[in-house]
C-alpha cells in the first residue's frame, strides 16, 4: 500500500558527532565539559518513486547511544551503539530476475572511537565500526560488515577546524574506501560551514551551511550521497542503494539537553544494484521528510 509523504512522531533522539565537531569540541577551554551521553531516534520517510517496473516507497526509524569521555589532556575515547528498522513498500512482492523483494530490513551498528591531540591544533582519530544489515529474506549469519575511519584534523589559531578522513570498509562481499572532509568553519557570526554525517558505510561526511537564527533556533542546507547495503539472500546475495540527498533543515534547541530537528529532503541520481546478478535499475528522484530529537546527558 502507498504512503502519503509525512512526517511520524518521534522521542528522545541526538546528533551524530562528525570528525571535525568532535575537534572543535575537544580544543574547548579546561572549564568546557560536554554531556559525555547521547540518546536519539530519528524517524524518516520518502515519497514513492518508481523502480524500473516497480514501485517503492520507505520508513525508517533509526536509534542511537552514545558515550564520550576525555583519557588525560591528549587521549579522548567514544562508543557508540545503533540500530535501524527500515520498512520497504514495494508494489510487486518481485524485482528484476524474479528476485524477492524484501518488507524489512534490520540494522544493527557499533562504533568505538579513539583521538590524540598532541598539540592544541592538531588531533588525529581512529574509529573501528562493526555492521550487521539483512533483509528479512535473510538470517544475520552472514551480514556482518566492518571497518575503520581514519582522519587528521588541524584547528587553526580562529577556531575553525579542517581536515581530511578516509573510510575503509569491508562490506558484505565487497571492499570500498570512502574520502571525505572534515570541516568545521565559522564563515560569519552567524554563518558555518560543517559536516552533517558521521563517515561510515551509508558514505562520506556530507557538507551543510547553517546560520544561526536566534540562540535557540537554526536553519542549514546540506547535501551528500548515502549508501545502504544489505544481505537480501544468505548466499551472500546483497542488494545496495545508491543515491544523493539534499535538504533543508530546521534546528530548534530547547534547552542545553533536548535539541529538535526537522528536514525536508530530496533524493536524486538513486541506483539499486542486485548481486550477485549484477542488474542495477534506476530510482526515480522522491522527496523525504525526517525529524530527529536530540537527548543529551
Amino acid at each position: 500500500m502507498k504512503k502519503s509523504l509525512a512526517i511520524s512522531t518521534l522521542a528522545l533522539s541526538t546528533l551524530v558527532s562528525s570528525p571535525a565537531a568532535l575537534a572543535e569540541q575537544q580544543t574547548q577551554s579546561s572549564s568546557y565539559r560536554p554531556s559525555p551521553f547521547s540518546l536519539s531516534a530519528t524517524r524518516m520517510t520518502t515519497g514513492t518513486a518508481d523502480v524500473g517496473n516497480n514501485e517503492l516507497q520507505r520508513d525508517q526509524w533509526m536509534f542511537d547511544f552514545k558515550a564520550s569521555m576525555p583519557l588525560g589532556n591528549k587521549w579522548f575515547i567514544g562508543a557508540g551503539v545503533g540500530y535501524d528498522n527500515l520498512d520497504y513498500d514495494w508494489r510487486s512482492p518481485n524485482l528484476q530476475g524474479n528476485t524477492q523483494a524484501w518488507d524489512k530490513i534490520e540494522r544493527y551498528r557499533a562504533s568505538l572511537s579513539l583521538s590524540y591531540r598532541p598539540n592544541k591544533n592538531w588531533m588525529f582519530m581512529l574509529a573501528p565500526k562493526l555492521q550487521y544489515a539483512y533483509a528479512d529474506t535473510a538470517s544475520a549469519s552472514n551480514a556482518e560488515s566492518y571497518g575503520t575511519v581514519l582522519s587528521g584534523m588541524y584547528r587553526f589559531d580562529s577556531g575553525n577546524v579542517l581536515g581530511l578522513g578516509v573510510a575503509y570498509l569491508n562490506d558484505i562481499d565487497e571492499v570500498r574506501t570512502v574520502p571525505f572532509i572534515a570541516v568545521s568553519w565559522q564563515i560569519t557570526e552567524n554563518l558555518k560551514l560543517g559536516n552533517p554525517f558521521s563517515a561510515g558505510f551509508s558514505g562520506p561526511a556530507g557538507l551543510e551551511l547553517s546560520y544561526q537564527l536566534d540562540p535557540d533556533w537554526n536553519i542549514g542546507l546540506g547535501t551528500s550521497k548515502r549508501t545502504n547495503r544489505f544481505l537480501i539472500a544468505d548466499e551472500k546475495e546483497t542488494a545496495e542503494i545508491d543515491e544523493w540527498v539534499s535538504f533543508v533543515r530546521l534546528g530548534w534547541d530547547i534547552s542545553k539537553a533536548v535539541s529538535v530537528n526537522a528536514y525536508a529532503g530530496y533524493f536524486f541520481n538513486g541506483e539499486l544494484e542486485l548481486n550477485p546478478q549484477d542488474t542495477t535499475e534506476d530510482i526515480d528522484n522522491q522527496g523525504a521528510a525526517a525529524l530527529d530529537v536530540t537527548f543529551k546527558f
